[in-house]
């Protein structure tokens, strides 16, 4: 009697039928056991081959199919009939006289090359398996194993692969996810017959882990071209640092997802590798050509489109990379800006509303789509709460003091505002920075008025300048004692330079690690006070003639000449080059000339940017000044002093204002009306202009003539104050009485303000070295003679002095020193001083293990250029056994220390 067989698939027929005709059997048929059923076409072509299958249910069906053959055709016969039943007539005309099995596993090692065999756990993951690999064989077969046994890995890792279109060793969350992009190539799984697409989802769950999960059943959603977006907002819905319990709107949130996951309910180990793999696709995308970046922006707009779909925007400033989140986060930390300043200018910000600014930056730092731009303006912000939380004094009692305050620290709060004035583009946090740009401007305008007034009463007065170095000193006392010293010197006047554009330009400079900074006995940098007014045509030609005076390029270079006359001095037109050549030759020439002494130049391009552009939205550096970096490439062997003639005021918007005057000039007039609110009247022979009789703004925002981008002429210190900047190649001894110099930032441009350890009075720690205000006995210039401007802090008083070591920090440290370990370690032929190394190691301690490198050179009294040799020196130090005990943050300026590790490779108690 027959017997009860299992439908065979085309694929399995094809199979057979081709190991058949490859045996060359001469028969026209033959029999294979299966159900005789067939909804194939009826003719399969194999090569030149045509071959019929005909169902066979009866032996009448069989006799009638062979009688009726074409000439030209095979036959395969399918049939559940016993060869018995066949009878041996009809089986006479079939290949072997017997019906054929149809062993699905037989056809499967014939689809990796015919000499496998399957492992039994193939087998046993079930005849799906089979059939699919039968069904889904390549026309050249399958890729063999190495050996002669298939194993279940091998067949279902090269299954998988075709089906999805990847290669099978990319079978990981990362590949998953491209695959989720290709919505055609999901068509392929999502078409399956419906065991097939388990049995490949359950492997893929084993190899790439719980990812597959929502990736697969997301695209069975119908949803896999929003696996990524998903996987987005699942890290906002599945936090990496979970609570305790989710709050109700995010399980609502999580229940309103499942419908995109088919009602899968996503766990907490499946979600979390989602999270990460889709967040590391985008940042892989980020990184490619455009079409790629624009996929990755499509996918993060995506992912914000379904949050706002399963209404859960607000809960998005979770999220440490959709768009929606860094705004949201700026938001957040406007409002702290807003909350930190106070009603009345009177009163600082209080200390832990500033903390909580101070939080809230940190989260904006942490979003890993923010706008670098924005990010560095909010840190400007944070930087003017911290001054604007320093406990203000007395003014300035003299005019070196004043220009001092404008270098070391006022010049910082112009550099700061700056950023803050161009604001942002959000509107809630635009009102945030309007407001603080106020605040700011309230105290910085007191300053400006307490330097004018100095001005005013040196200028009238006819003071002598003391230690203050004025610009016509440049060339005798700063610039001859170098030459002197038989040092060949590159001296760049760039035009305009204020004290916040030097900031930057010696910070380009010293990040290119070319260059050492030099500064007076290794102390605080120095400024230079102009002449009245800050104009071009006084201050330039007054630098070079070593006097007060008013000229043109013309007086310049004849006063120069007379006073250097193997020297070479160059304006605008002599820097210009022809195409291909970034230094003209016979500049090139000049400077690499043993014996031209000094070559000076003049860059306009800041002075141009006053007239041109917006100089409030330049970042000044070697790059953004033309020709500066290609002038300092060739300049190794020479110190390189940077000066200007004068500084510059940005123009203030809408808050400008506008004044009479019976002049054209913009920040000067004549005399001859009485000062206004915001001006001074200037006289004395340092005011080259009108008789030596002018009348002088210290508002910035005040102004006479035309709107321009910038202005200068005026009394404000953000004109008068020139920086000076001395650089030599890796060469802190180029100049007699000049050493590398310290950390040039105030600590509160670049230290958090922290819970005092006893009082919660708002303190920012200050520079070392630092002495409580004493009150000179009279106003005056005559500090002491004048070799440069000594490293004595400016009035007004100092920053309060740090507290005294916690006492456990102090204990700690003492304990290290003494510890055998310690000595054992300590390089004797360059030890790091052990009152460095206390130094450092008591800041990282108070700082729970963190510190900045500029803050850590600052503590332990190294000069910054050295700073990366001294953390060098200390981490192998403390690397005991090669353990990571001190490492450097990946933003590169932050010190880490393993405080516990620490603790236990130097055998020390914990205190």
């Amino acid at each position: 009697m027959s017997v009860t067989r299992v439908a065979v698939r085309p694929a399995a027929v094809r199979r057979k039928v081709e190991a058949w005709l490859a045996e060359r059997d001469d028969a026209e048929a033959i029999v294979l056991l299966a159900r005789p059923e067939w909804t194939d076409e009826p003719v399969l072509t194999i090569g030149d081959t045509r071959v019929r299958v005909v169902p066979c249910p009866t032996p009448i069906a069989a006799r009638a199919a062979l009688a009726d053959r074409a000439a030209h055709e095979k036959l395969v016969l399918l049939t559940n009939l016993t060869d018995t039943e066949l009878g041996d007539g009809l089986l006479a005309h079939v290949s072997l006289q017997t019906g054929r099995s149809v062993d699905p596993w037989d056809l499967v090692g014939q689809a990796f090359g015919g000499q496998v065999r399957p492992d039994s756990t193939l087998v046993r993951t079930g005849r799906w398996v089979a059939d699919a690999l039968t069904e889904l064989a390549p026309t050249d077969g399958w890729p063999p194993p190495a050996g002669t046994i298939l194993t279940r890995d091998h067949a279902l890792r090269h299954l998988a692969g075709a089906v999805l279109a990847l290669d099978p060793d990319e079978l990981d969350g990362a590949g998953l996810l491209q695959w989720s992009t290709d919505a055609p190539t999901q068509m392929k799984f999502v078409e399956l017959p419906a065991a097939w697409a388990e049995g490949i989802a359950a492997f893929l769950a084993e190899v790439a882990g719980p990812i597959a999960v929502p990736v697969l059943a997301a695209v069975r959603a119908g949803h896999g071209t929003d696996a990524i977006p998903l996987g987005l907002l699942a890290g906002v819905l599945w936090p990496r640092s979970p609570e305790k319990a989710p709050a109700v709107e995010v399980a609502v949130a999580r229940t309103r997802l499942e419908p995109r996951f088919g009602g899968t309910r996503l766990t907490e180990r499946q979600a979390t590798p989602f999270v990460e793999a889709a967040e590391a696709w985008i940042y892989r995308a980020l990184d490619g050509d455009d079409a790629v970046r624009h996929d990755a922006h499509r996918m993060l707009r995506r992912s914000e489109e379904i949050a706002a779909e399963i209404d859960v925007t607000e809960r998005l400033v979770a999220s440490t990379l959709l768009p929606a989140g860094f705004t949201q986060r700026m938001r957040a930390f406007g409002a702290s800006v807003l909350l930190a300043l106070p009603a009345s200018a009177a009163v600082p910000p209080a200390r832990d509303l500033i903390e909580k600014a101070q939080d809230r930056l940190a989260e904006v730092e942490a979003h890993r789509s923010a706008d670098r731009s924005r990010v560095e303006t909010a840190r400007m912000a944070v930087r003017l709460l911290r001054w604007l939380a320093i406990s203000e004094g007395r003014g300035p009692a003299t005019m070196l003091a004043a220009v001092q305050r404008q270098i070391r620290d006022d010049g910082w709060v112009d550099r700061a505002r700056l950023d803050v004035f161009a604001g942002d583009v959000d509107q809630q946090v635009a009102q945030a920075y309007r407001a603080l740009h106020a605040a700011v401007d309230v105290r910085r305008a007191r300053h400006d008025r307490e330097f004018a007034e100095q001005l005013q009463d040196m200028t009238g007065a006819e003071r002598e300048p003391g230690a203050l170095l004025r610009v016509e000193d440049v060339l005798d006392r700063v610039v001859r004692p170098i030459l002197d010293n038989g040092r060949r010197i590159l001296l760049l006047l760039l035009d305009g330079m204020s004290a916040a554009a030097g900031i930057e330009i010696a910070d380009s400079l010293g990040r290119s690690g070319a260059w050492t900074e030099l500064t007076p006995d290794g102390g605080p940098r120095t400024g230079v006070l102009a002449a009245l007014p800050t104009v071009t045509v006084v201050n330039r030609c007054s630098l070079f003639s070593g006097r007060i005076t008013v000229g043109d390029r013309a007086a310049e270079l004849n006063a120069f000449s007379a006073q250097f006359p193997d020297s070479v001095l160059l304006h605008k037109s002599d820097l210009r080059t022809p195409a291909g050549l970034a230094v003209d030759p016979e500049v090139a020439a000049a400077i690499a000339d043993t014996a031209v002494p000094m070559v000076a130049a003049v860059i306009n391009t800041i002075d141009d940017a006053l007239d041109r552009s917006d100089p409030g939205t330049i970042e000044w550096s070697t790059d953004t000044v033309n020709g500066l970096r290609d002038l300092l490439a060739i300049a190794q062997d020479r110190v390189v002093v940077l000066v200007s003639d004068h500084g510059h005021v940005v123009d203030r918007g809408s808050e400008a204002v506008l004044l009479s005057s019976d002049s054209s000039e913009n920040r000067w007039r004549p005399g001859t009306v009485g000062p206004r609110d915001g001006e001074l009247i200037f006289t004395g022979s340092r005011v080259a202009l009108n008789d030596g009789r002018v009348v002088l703004p210290w508002r910035e925002e005040l102004r006479y003539g035309p709107r321009k981008a910038g202005y200068h002429g005026g009394a404000a210190p953000a004109e008068v104050v020139i920086p000076l900047l001395v650089f030599a190649a890796q060469d802190e001894q180029a100049v007699p009485g000049w050493a590398g110099a310290p950390v040039s930032s105030p600590e509160w441009w670049r230290e958090p303000i922290r819970q005092p350890a006893s009082n919660d009075t708002a303190v920012v720690a200050p520079r070392p070295g630092t002495r409580p205000p004493t009150r000179p006995k009279k106003p005056a210039q005559d500090e002491g003679l004048f070799d440069l401007p000594s490293s004595t802090p400016a009035a007004p008083p100092p920053l309060a002095a740090p507290p005294a070591p916690a006492e456990p920090a102090l204990v700690l440290v003492n304990a290290l020193l003494a510890s055998s370990v310690y000595a054992d370690r300590r390089d004797p032929r360059a030890p790091i001083p052990d009152e460095r190394v206390a130094a450092m190691l008591i800041t990282l301690i108070i700082g729970n293990g963190r510190a900045g490198l500029e803050t850590l050179a600052t503590r332990a009294g190294v000069p910054i250029h050295r700073m990366p040799g001294t953390f060098t020196a200390l981490r192998r130090l403390l690397q005991v056994e090669g353990y990571p005990v001190l490492s450097l943050d990946p933003d590169g300026r932050t010190a880490k220390l393993d405080i516990p590790l620490m603790i236990e490779q130097f055998g020390l108690e914990p205190t």
